[in-house]
């Protein structure tokens, strides 16, 4: 098969469903709707069969001040009392939903602004709420499913927030939140069970959850449900508020969570006038689009095109999981219930989507049809834990959304719009792919790389430390302190001079075979560490599906590197503020010795630093190497590699401005030597189990 920018793609075994076939299942198998039917009937049947009218008197006073009990009143339980009629209780407050939903909307803005804006300051985020009201009068479904997906997410937070006033650690779930005793010491349980009805339980309305995972449709979620949530939430504070007057407590809000700097992740280049017109063009014709769920996607462009860049990530991430959903189901050869949201079942989410395995433990057939950019790509932006993960953050209101970086939005757009291309026909195919936008953009996604991977992180490290110590020969020192330190000597130092020679002769044997650096020497000079170091951090390592071995080993690597790059620095701050005392003839006479002694570290220091790079570009290279090793080889390598990790920990305080430890840091370099030196002789380092330059990465 050939992918959108021609090159051939490998076909795995997909059984009874092949790529030719897949687009053309996709299209030939429409879907009215992603919830079962359990959860249609909770959320668009339930809440409409009682049909009285309700006072919106005995809901909210003319001052906005909610009526709890009115709204408790229509939380009924089972008849054991051990949990909530949830259908019962959608049943009863439909009338409730109703009469606040035509409530508000009969409200001007100015109106509102006087009832409830005082109300829901306690959210930190009440600019949210005049934009709610704007999309209720605006009757623009998708508008409606944004602000409840918004809402959820700024309460979930504000909850969290109240939750620490007399909790240590709030809870990752909002079901958990909502569950626990701290919150109902707050508000007490009957409100709380309240919110559980609309946002707490899969056997509820599940508001939030049928969103933030792309099950729900727009027209499928009543508006009247919103204008609650909005009430729910001005209600809550003034609960909020008579319990602060009461315990004499200040809420204190968590400062929002600033997302990861995405340079080295704008791989893609801003969405122009030439790419969106595209994009919506392939919107209405790709398959990996439900017709119901298209709506979001025109709104999401529109989003973007206002600027409203956190609205535009909101709308499609969760719809970027449906499609997902359902070319994981299909490849996997899944029962179309994963592709509904169940009341009595876990979701199909990205964990599972994205996974390397399927629940019954078979090899997930999704991976294999996206291909490693694309799988890259999702985790680097969705999973790892250095990633922006802008799912995680949004949904849990961790993000402020005015300052959504439109870099984030834009990549996602622009992914997206390769991943739509995919199941297009090849026709339309042909016609997009003559302009050169859309041969950029996909060719950029077919080359794609992981950015935030433990290993990529490693790489960026050993890097930006090597040009670090690449500064130190620039270090301006006084010719005769110079001259007095090579006099001292140091036995010591020889000791270290003669290990550093013999163990970088071995590293040298095992540099790649192809490395045009080092081809046809026996040994490597000192001039030539830092480009090898450089073009071995350049060697693609497989970073997809990672076994755990291989992240243990790359996380002692990575404290390790930072560890060295701490010293380099400490090393070159301390070498210039001796060096201008030194010149000022400010030293006394013990601190002129301590700087003979730095002087005569530096010069040993720097190449230990420099093998210690080196060897840990070499191990990465051979990473999954480590695979290979038994349990017994695997503790004893990590053992070995934690020695060294104890070495750059006791080397950083030697060498800080506070302790000065420069004899001891050489008598501590020369144990570390030895260490290398001695489990290099046992031939267990991943460079001598290598067969290859290169270990190649299983999926």
């Amino acid at each position: 098969m050939l992918c959108p920018g021609g090159t051939t793609r490998r076909r795995p075994d997909l059984g009874a469903v092949g790529y030719d076939s897949l687009g053309q299942m996709l299209l030939e198998d429409p879907i009215a709707t992603c919830l079962s039917p359990s959860v249609y009937d909770m959320i668009c049947k339930f809440g409409f069969e009682v049909r009285e009218t309700c006072d919106i008197n005995s809901i909210v006073t003319q001052r906005g001040e909610v009526c709890w009990k009115t709204i408790t009143d229509c939380v009924i339980y089972t008849e054991s009392a051990q949990s909530l009629d949830y259908p019962g209780s959608v049943r009863l407050l439909g009338p409730v939903c109703e009469a606040v939903h035509s409530h508000l909307l009969s409200l001007t803005k100015e109106q509102f602004e006087i009832c409830y804006t005082p109300w829901l300051q306690w959210t930190a985020f009440p600019e949210l709420f005049p934009e709610i009201l704007d999309a209720l009068e605006s009757l623009q479904s998708p508008a409606i499913s944004l602000s409840l997906m918004k809402l959820t997410a700024c309460l979930e937070r504000a909850l969290g927030d109240v939750f620490l006033l007399n909790g240590k650690e709030c809870p990752f779930l909002l079901r958990d939140l909502l569950a626990s005793k701290e919150l109902a010491q707050v508000f007490g349980q009957s409100a709380m069970d309240v919110l559980k009805v609309f946002l707490g339980s899969p056997r509820g309305l599940n508001l939030r959850n049928i969103l933030w995972h792309g099950f729900a449709s727009p027209h499928e979620v009543p508006p009247k449900y919103c204008s609650m949530m909005t009430l729910l939430t001005a209600g809550l504070g003034q609960l909020l508020k008579s319990y602060l007057r009461q315990t004499k407590f200040a809420l204190v809000h968590r400062p929002f969570r600033a997302l990861p700097d995405l340079e080295d992740l704008a791989v893609f280049p801003d969405m122009t006038s030439e790419v969106l017109p595209v994009l919506e063009e392939v919107m209405k014709k790709s398959t990996f689009i439900l017709k119901i769920m298209l709506p979001y996607w025109e709104e999401a462009l529109i989003r973007f095109e206002k600027h409203r860049f956190a609205d535009c990530a909101v709308l499609l991430l969760p719809q970027l999981e449906m499609g997902l959903r359902r070319v994981f189901a299909v490849v996997n050869k899944c029962p179309q219930r994963l592709l509904t949201a169940e009341s009595t079942a876990l979701y199909t989410t990205f964990d599972e989507i994205l996974a390397k395995h399927l629940n019954d433990g078979k090899l997930n057939q999704l991976p294999l049809f996206l291909g490693e950019p694309a799988m890259e790509f999702l985790w680097d932006f969705l999973n790892h834990q250095e990633g922006p993960r802008v799912r995680d953050h949004l949904s849990h209101g961790e993000i402020n959304f005015p300052e959504f970086p439109k870099e984030a939005a834009n990549q996602l757009l622009a992914f997206s719009t390769v991943l739509l291309l995919r199941f297009v026909d090849e026709g339309l195919l042909s016609v997009l792919k003559e302009k050169v936008a859309i041969r950029s953009l996909v060719g950029l996604a077919e080359n794609y790389r992981a950015h935030v991977h433990p290993v990529s992180q490693l790489r960026k490290q050993v890097l930006s430390c090597e040009k670090s110590l690449g500064a130190w020969p620039l270090l301006s020192l006084p010719t005769e302190a110079e001259e007095a330190a090579r006099l001292e000597g140091h036995y010591e130092t020889d000791a270290c001079n003669s290990l550093l020679t013999e163990i970088m002769s071995e590293l040298c044997h095992h540099l790649p075979e192809d490395h045009r650096v080092a081809r046809g020497l026996d040994s490597l000079p000192a001039e030539k560490w830092p480009q090898v170091i450089r073009e071995l951090c350049g060697t693609p390592v497989p970073t997809l599906f990672c076994p755990r071995t291989v992240l243990e080993v790359l996380t002692v690597l990575r404290n390790i590197t930072a560890h060295c790059a701490r010293v380099s620095s400490q090393v070159a701050a301390s070498a210039e503020l001796r060096q201008q005392q030194w010149v000022e003839r400010r030293l006394r006479s013990r601190q002129r010795q301590t700087y003979l002694h730095m002087l005569s570290s530096i010069k040993l220091l720097s190449p230990v630093l420099y093998l210690i790079l080196l060897l840990i570009a070499l191990e990465l290279v051979n990473i999954h190497v480590v695979r290979g090793k038994n349990t017994c080889e695997y503790q004893q390598y990590l053992k070995f590699l934690k020695s060294i990790l104890q070495y750059t920990e006791n080397l950083v305080v030697y060498t800080s401005q506070e302790r000065n430890k420069w004899n001891e840091a050489i008598v501590l370099t020369r144990t570390a030597l030895l260490k290398i030196w001695t489990f290099s002789e046992k031939k267990q380092m991943l460079i001598h189990l290598a067969r290859k330059s290169t270990s190649k990465g299983v999926l």
